[in-house]
C-alpha cells in the first residue's frame, strides 16, 4: 500500500510538473491586442529562459562559496555563453514596439501616483549607459520596481527581472547581470 501511495504521489508531480512546462495556448482571434501583446510578451521571455537554461546546462554548478570572485566569475561565464547565443540581439527583440505601447499603458496609471514616482526615484540610477546583451553597468545600483507596479506587470521567469534606470524599463538577468531588453522612455 505504500509503494503504490509513493507511485500515485510521483505521478501527480510529474503530471503537474508537465502541466507547468505546457504553453499557454495562443489567444483566439478577436482577442484585444492588449492581451495578444502580453501573451507575444510571455512567449518571448520564456523563449529567453529556456535559452539560458540551454546555455548554463553541462556546465557545473557553482558550489556555496562565500568568495565574491567566484560568484563574478560564474555570472560572467554565464553572460557570455547567453550573449553569444544571442550575439545578434537589439533593443525591441522582447519589448516589441506593441508591447512597448503596452507596457507604457500599464504603467501610466501607476506612476502617476506621487508615492510610485517617489519609491521609482529613490534607488534610480538615473542616466547611466547600458546596453541589450551587455553587463549591467558594474558599481551602479539597480532599483526596485514598486509593488503595486509589479503587480500590473505579467509575471516572469525566476531571476529575471524589471528594473527601471533612468526613465527607461529594462527587463534585467540576475543571475547573468545581464540587459536583456528595455523599452526607452517607459514612463514620463
Amino acid at each position: 500500500m505504500h509503494r503504490l501511495l509513493s507511485i500515485l504521489t510521483i505521478a501527480a508531480l510529474l503530471a503537474g510538473v508537465a502541466a507547468c512546462e505546457r504553453k499557454a495556448d495562443p489567444p483566439p482571434p478577436g482577442t484585444p491586442e492588449s492581451a495578444r501583446a502580453i501573451y507575444d510578451f510571455n512567449e518571448r521571455v520564456a523563449a529567453y529562459a529556456e535559452l539560458r537554461q540551454k546555455a548554463d546546462d553541462g556546465v557545473p554548478r557553482l558550489k556555496t562559496t562565500n568568495e565574491p570572485a567566484d560568484i563574478v566569475a560564474a555570472q560572467e561565464s554565464l553572460a557570455q555563453r547567453i550573449a553569444a547565443a544571442r550575439a545578434d540581439a537589439k533593443r525591441g527583440d522582447i519589448f516589441t514596439p506593441v508591447i512597448a505601447t503596452q507596457f507604457r499603458r500599464i504603467l501610466r496609471p501607476e506612476v502617476k501616483d506621487e508615492g510610485t514616482k517617489e519609491l521609482i526615484r529613490e534607488d534610480n540610477p538615473g542616466s547611466v549607459p547600458f546596453e541589450v546583451n551587455a553587463p549591467y553597468p558594474e558599481r551602479e545600483p539597480l532599483s526596485t520596481v514598486p509593488p503595486n507596479v509589479l503587480a500590473r506587470l505579467p509575471e516572469l521567469p525566476a531571476d529575471v527581472e524589471y528594473r527601471f534606470v533612468g526613465r527607461h524599463l529594462i527587463l534585467f538577468d540576475a543571475r547573468a547581470n545581464l540587459v536583456i531588453d528595455y523599452i526607452p522612455n517607459a514612463i514620463a
